[in-house]
């Protein structure tokens, strides 16, 4: 049998259950984001489950994995790595940091300094870092999952909008319902399962082939205008200073083919787009002094212009042709 996106988002959402539980819609989500070549930012509060959710989806690939704890004295060259002088060779030797594998986990983000956070910023943009003026590639696929705690400010540094924009999506966890709680005490309460339990399911060039399925999932012209207009709709919003950007329809394009592929089809409906308009775009609206007062969220606002935006009567036959 054939692995299809959606077989092996099924299977990977079962086997990341065992360890994470009522994480579907999330799960889902990372994959996407890792097909994409995008990258993710879990907001949420302490203790429900970002870093474990993190580490479980990235032990159930093939792929080389590390794990960066965010403190206030990081340095960009502990990311990136440094050049060491070898006396017997007579040379400068690139010493890789923890950027340089396949799944990078980069626990609360916003205890780095600025100067810590911008050395991610060519990483997740260009897949590369420079070191001593030397460009080294990193590995591909390259996904950077980052964890940041909303509610705590002290000691923390909020993330630059250059910054957020280079997150394809913004994710929150939030708390689970009362069974999905109860099968956590039931699970975990004997044991402590934890993500190093699981094993990889999916490798390389299983993941390379579900690539290739998603770049090869057709968007009609209008459902493609209609990414558009929504992009567009965000910048005409009274309260907003600043709208999602070119890179923020790019990100929507590319996130709505994601999504069509993981329900099993082989091109987009506007749903698509609209599933992921809130993921991708909230975390790139920048919202004014009086409407931040007025108690006025990213998320509230995107859900308006989906609503005045109107939905193209496209054919489906015509998005399978």
């Amino acid at each position: 049998m054939t692995l299809t996106v959606r077989s092996a988002t099924e299977r990977l959402v079962e086997h990341v259950g065992a360890v994470v539980v009522g994480k579907r819609e999330v799960t889902e989500q990372l994959l996407g984001a890792l097909l994409v070549e995008g990258h993710v930012l879990l907001d949420d509060v302490p203790g429900v489950g970002k870093t474990t959710l993190a580490r479980s989806v990235a032990r159930s690939l093939d792929l080389s994995f590390r794990r960066i704890q965010c403190t206030p004295d990081l340095v960009p060259s502990d990311i990136t790595g440094v050049s060491i002088y070898d006396q017997r060779a007579g040379a400068f030797e690139y010493r890789p940091g923890p950027l340089a594998a396949n799944v990078v986990l980069v626990d609360e983000i916003n205890r780095a300094t600025p100067r810590a956070q911008s050395a991610l910023l060519e990483a997740m943009q260009e897949r590369q870092v420079t070191v001593d003026e030397t460009t080294h590639p990193l590995p591909d696929p390259f996904l950077v999952i980052a964890t940041q705690n909303p509610v705590e400010l002290e000691g923390t540094f909020p993330l630059p909008e250059a910054q957020l924009d280079r997150f394809l999506f913004l994710l929150n966890l939030g708390y689970p319902d009362a069974d999905d709680e109860d099968t956590i005490l039931r699970i975990h309460g004997p044991a402590n399962l934890g993500a190093d339990t699981l094993a990889p399911i999916l490798s390389p060039a299983e993941i390379k082939a579900l690539r290739d399925e998603i770049r090869a999932v057709r968007v009609g012209d209008a459902v493609r205008r209609y990414a558009v207009e929504i992009v567009r709709g965000t910048r005409r919003v009274d309260g907003v200073d600043l709208g999602a950007s070119p890179r923020a329809a790019l990100a929507l394009y590319r996130a709505a083919q994601a999504h069509a592929a993981i329900r099993g089809r082989a091109y987009v409906l506007p749903d698509d787009v609209k599933a992921q308009a809130v993921a991708v775009l909230r975390h790139r609206l920048f919202l004014n002094a009086d409407a931040q007062m007025r108690g006025r969220t990213t998320s509230a606002i995107i859900a308006e212009v989906l609503a005045r935006t109107p939905v193209p009567a496209e054919d489906v036959a015509a998005n399978a042709g």
